[in-house]
């Protein structure tokens, strides 16, 4: 395995569509959400692990989910895990992760992959991400992978390439904010657009350069650091400045503004596992059409349910279709799968209600 390969695993994020089992205490990636023995977040180390050496894994996440982090990846040491004491987006905590590789590693290629996807085809997404870090390695170039859209989704951003044929590699024309119903039609009808996963790859240099060229300030903020990075003195130095830095996404901090971006598209079936929706879609059903997680289930008149439980739990349904069922501790949830954005407003007013430890 190649030792200058390392991987930027994002594991900070809340996923409070996910409620009531994703809460800010404990959420969705350090759950096993789809009932396979497995974790969201110990799944995605594992399959990063079959191309970037398990040392050279980096876990970004907040400074509440050390322990969680440490519980569920025992492999893992300190060094690798990397915590931020403030919530800031995407692009400080990845200039900060890629400023302690570089340090590490000059010759550093990295991959950053968010820990609560759902990918299928684990050996069709190592693939690709070879495929990437062969190319970076030879060019200065940003990587990103979009998945191919099968239908018009409204709640994606969407990557616009450039149609040169024959092509593996397509140079990216625009990035786009998630769009409406018709737009988003308009996009696949044209053919030339990728859903943004979110999934980057580059080297160490060429990421670092980007956030020099067009996030000066940021880069300032962080390149201060350099000499205290993998040392004892990085913690001190992070916690006075970290929360400095803008709320900004790495999409916007530099992908959308750079000359050198890439997109592969990718060659594995793939969901972002956002919502009760999206996990329904990705798990097998009964005779009845409903999704199941640990519970055991009798239903009549019930169909097209997403049900999840504690393990062994009995549940009986009769008369109810479409709707969310989902059992866990202090707080059962019954709802229509129709309004699961709502959920969001439906947390805050539990919690204003209820109490914040609801949530």
């Amino acid at each position: 395995m190649n030792k200058n390969y390392y991987a930027i695993l994002m594991a900070g994020g809340v996923g409070s569509r996910f409620w009531p089992v994703s809460k800010e205490a404990f959420p969705k990636q350090f759950h096993d959400m789809l009932g396979t023995g497995e974790t969201l977040f110990q799944r995605t180390f594992n399959r990063l692990g079959k191309v970037i050496p398990k040392e050279n894994i980096f876990i970004l996440t907040n400074e509440r989910y050390n322990d969680l982090v440490l519980e569920q990846l025992p492999e893992v040491s300190e060094r690798q895990v990397v915590l931020e004491p403030a919530m800031r987006n995407t692009a400080p905590c990845i200039l900060y992760a890629s400023l302690k590789v570089q340090k590490e590693n000059p010759d550093a290629m990295m991959i950053v992959a968010p820990s609560d996807h759902w990918i299928e085809d684990e050996e069709a997404f190592t693939e690709n991400v070879q495929q990437a870090f062969d190319f970076c390695t030879k060019n200065d170039a940003l990587m990103t992978l979009g998945i191919q859209p099968t239908f018009p989704n409204t709640g994606y951003g969407y990557i616009e390439f450039d149609k040169a044929p024959n092509k593996a590699i397509k140079v990216v024309n625009q990035f786009r904010e998630k769009p409406d119903y018709q737009t988003a039609k308009q996009f696949i009808e044209q053919g030339n657009f990728l859903w943004n996963a979110g999934i980057f790859m580059w080297s160490a240099k060429s990421v670092i350069k980007a956030f020099q060229n067009n996030q000066p300030e940021l880069f300032k903020l962080f390149e201060k650091g350099t000499e205290v990075y993998n040392t004892s003195q990085e913690q001190k130095f992070i916690d006075e400045n970290y929360k400095l830095a803008e709320n900004i996404s790495v999409d916007y901090a530099i992908m959308e503004s750079s000359k050198n971006v890439y997109v592969i598209p990718a060659n594995f079936d793939w969901s972002d596992l956002g919502t009760w929706g999206s996990l329904y879609d990705k798990l097998e059903k009964d005779s009845n059409n409903n999704a199941v997680v640990n519970a055991k289930t009798l239903t009549d008149d019930a169909s097209g349910n997403m049900i999840r439980t504690s393990k062994e739990k009995v549940v009986v349904i009769d008369g109810l279709n479409d709707y969310i069922v989902v059992d866990d501790n202090e707080v059962l949830l019954i709802f229509p799968k129709a309004k699961e954005q709502d959920i969001k407003k439906v947390l805050q007013q539990v919690k204003d209600k209820f109490g914040e430890h609801y949530g």
